[in-house]
């Protein structure tokens, strides 16, 4: 008796399709990864003069400290700690080094025997060594606020939230490590950057919901919102005539373009901004309207396309607002310190709504919050073609 294997559930195929797609989309993202890092033919070798190490390092011992309360700032002092130091990692760990302190309220802060800081530490050719105290050392404690985050991603989200930290990890591999060395070799901006959040859109997804009719209509509306956000945004640079070139640290990339130490495109950056900041809520608002049709879909079979096109469409809208909500206030939220400062100016109205900087915000609140909207009709009405039609079964 031979057995029969039934796959009318479809549950092994999607298994394998899932596999392959996630297999292909990874594969492109390796094949990024490897134009965006160059194999180059480098020696190690020490400069000539001096050059800085950043090494870990723990106070040792107070020598002096002139610092006084900042009359200005809160509860800031000012001035210079002279202290001694213990490296703890490089060429020079386990010495023991004199170190300056500076002290301000922007720059700098007191330190105190057993801190961990981190040291630059100065080497110049004639053997002579500088060091100075840069920072405290954070990095124990952004660890620990990480691992704090992962936990109760896991505990509280299970399966499901072990799953989004695995698509949150590509994406931060994604951006930091293929997308910007890709632009600072002159990759073209905006259509790299589309490329990656594509590429993130469809890997993540595909992590999350598997290869189903759901996860495919999330991803086309996601793709979608995102594409007209980016013309948007183009548009509204165009006739704001601002670019990249008008936001802050663009004068230091211009430096790297004046010395050939790179070729990025810098007027892009802009809209590039715009499409990673809308991104994340682009993707919630297509998978929630997704998922919401599919179980109206297995719920009411006799809906119809259109019933399920307005039923999308009413779920939308109660989402559009609080996104909207959430991407301007992070976006003011980003540049508070900015507001407060012009604010405290008393420009005149005129001055202030031709300035670079109005010009700039608009341009990402607006064009990313226009792809979270405009995501809500397409992704509604993709889903309703996808679980509004029902195959006619002949008798």
């Amino acid at each position: 008796m031979v057995k029969k294997v039934s796959i009318s559930s479809g549950i092994p195929f999607r298994r394998i399709l899932r596999i392959l797609v996630l297999a292909i989309l990874i594969g492109i993202g390796v094949l990024l990864y490897m134009l965006s890092h160059p194999a180059e033919n480098t020696v190690d070798s020490l400069p000539s003069s001096g050059y800085v190490e950043y090494e870990k390092a723990v106070v040792t011992q107070i020598l002096s400290d002139s610092c006084t309360p900042d009359p200005v700032s809160e509860d800031h002092d000012r001035g210079v700690q002279k202290t001694t130091v213990e490296v703890l990692t490089g060429q020079y760990k386990g010495k023991v080094l004199l170190a300056d302190c500076t002290v301000g309220p922007i720059y700098g802060s007191a330190v105190s025997v057993g801190d961990r800081v981190s040291l630059a530490i100065s080497t110049y050719s004639g053997g002579e060594i500088r060091a100075a105290v840069y920072e405290y050392d954070r990095s124990t404690a952004i660890f620990g606020i990480v691992a704090l985050f992962l936990i109760l991603t896991v505990l509280i989200g299970g399966k499901v939230g072990a799953k989004s930290l695995l698509g949150l990890a590509l994406t931060v591999v994604a951006l930091i490590w293929i997308l910007i060395p890709l632009l600072l070799q002159g990759w073209p901006t905006v259509p790299t950057t589309l490329l990656v959040c594509s590429l993130l859109t469809c890997t993540c997804f595909v992590i999350l919901g598997g290869m189903d009719r759901k996860t495919l209509c999330a991803i086309l509306g996601t793709l979608a919102g995102i594409v007209l956000a980016t013309l948007f945004g183009m548009a509204a640079q165009h006739f704001l005539r601002i670019d990249g070139y008008r936001q802050e640290y663009a004068e230091a990339l211009l430096q790297l373009r004046q010395t050939g130490e790179s070729a990025i495109g810098i007027s892009g950056l802009v809209i590039a901004g715009v499409v990673i900041s809308a991104l994340g809520a682009v993707m919630d608002v297509a998978m929630s309207i997704a998922s919401a049709m599919q179980e109206l879909s297995a719920v009411g079979s006799s809906l119809t396309a259109g019933q399920l096109f307005r039923s999308g469409m009413n779920i939308g809208r109660d989402m559009v607002g609080t996104m909207t909500n959430t991407l301007i206030l992070a976006i003011i939220g980003s540049g508070l310190t900015m507001i407060v400062y012009i604010y405290s100016l008393n420009l005149p109205v005129h001055e202030f709504m031709t300035s670079a900087f109005l010009s700039l915000e608009v341009i990402s609140g607006v064009a990313s919050s226009v792809g979270v909207i405009l995501a809500v009709p397409l992704t509604a009405a993709i889903s309703a073609l996808a679980f509004g039609y029902k195959p006619h079964s002949g008798k």
